[in-house]
């Protein structure tokens, strides 16, 4: 069953989301314009830069990839329009604190977090993977085999996070921390540092081309589950868009936008939550 291999904490999400609903359905309203910080617009804060999930089309200005897409359907069944506000990875969240954005994207739920921020309910999970030059003679079985290598990743990010993990274990390696995953690959490219580590869907985005440079030396298993984040005690519209996700899922929207954009479906682990 689900429950006994996912994140405990995904188990709590969706106890929160059962009572939130049960507190709200009185006042629930087809209109959604007013729970939001600027009526009839849903704000969304979104670090561009981290394909396939969001970047730039080739002329700098048009907005892509999954999460934009998915954003704006959500948006839409709100019958709400889009500002999407472009933020560093590392103020994303305390830009929720300041009211900057009703939302923030693509952020893992760690259990400190959900101290500190609401979740809605996660609607697509990834795992960590480590790649490297397709012409590299370095071969890793496991993880630990990075000892002694130069390791980058994107700063405050669960990759980073599982670096330090694997230093707590007594793995020795260099550590180089980068602002956006683009100049990871760039310096990988170069030849710079050794191995990247980041999660598959972000990797895939480097892999899979065509005569791609990049191979996945390690993956681990799918743990890290992905949802909209929201300022703390924001039930109202934690709740709307939890149902609008469960409308996209429903309709397969969702699973349309992931085989498209990501070449893949949806994880049975997430489809099962909806």
């Amino acid at each position: 069953m689900l429950m006994k291999r996912i994140f405990p904490v995904i188990k709590n999400i969706l106890l929160l989301s059962i009572i939130f609903a049960a507190l709200f359905t009185s006042c629930t309203r087809q209109n959604y314009r007013d729970l939001t910080i600027v009526d009839g617009v849903l704000t969304v804060g979104v670090e561009i830069g981290y394909p396939p999930m969001e970047y730039y089309d080739t002329d700098g200005v048009t907005l892509l990839g999954f999460d934009i897409e998915l954003t704006k359907a959500l948006a839409d069944i709100l019958g709400l329009s889009v500002n999407f506000i472009d933020t560093t990875w590392d103020g994303i969240l305390p830009g929720l604190d300041t009211n900057r954005y009703d939302i923030a994207v693509n952020v893992t739920i760690l259990p400190e977090r959900q101290e500190r921020y609401n979740f809605t309910k996660p609607y697509i999970d990834s795992s960590i993977v480590i790649v490297s030059t397709v012409n590299s003679s370095i071969n890793i079985e496991k993880a630990e085999d990075i000892t002694g290598y130069r390791i980058a990743f994107q700063g405050d990010t669960t990759a980073q996070y599982f670096t330090e993990r694997l230093r707590e274990q007594g793995i020795r390696f260099s550590s180089f921390s980068y602002d956006k995953i683009i100049n990871c690959f760039n310096d990988l490219t170069i030849g710079r540092i050794d191995f990247v580590v980041t999660d598959n869907i972000a990797a895939s985005f480097y892999t899979e081309k065509e005569n791609s440079n990049f191979i996945v030396r390690w993956q681990g298993e799918p743990d890290e589950f992905i949802a909209f984040c929201l300022k703390k005690g924001n039930e109202p519209l934690t709740i709307a868009l939890n149902n609008a996700l469960g409308k996209l899922f429903n309709n397969g929207t969702i699973q349309e936008i992931s085989k498209r954009i990501l070449g893949s479906g949806i994880s049975p682990a997430i489809l099962e939550l909806y």
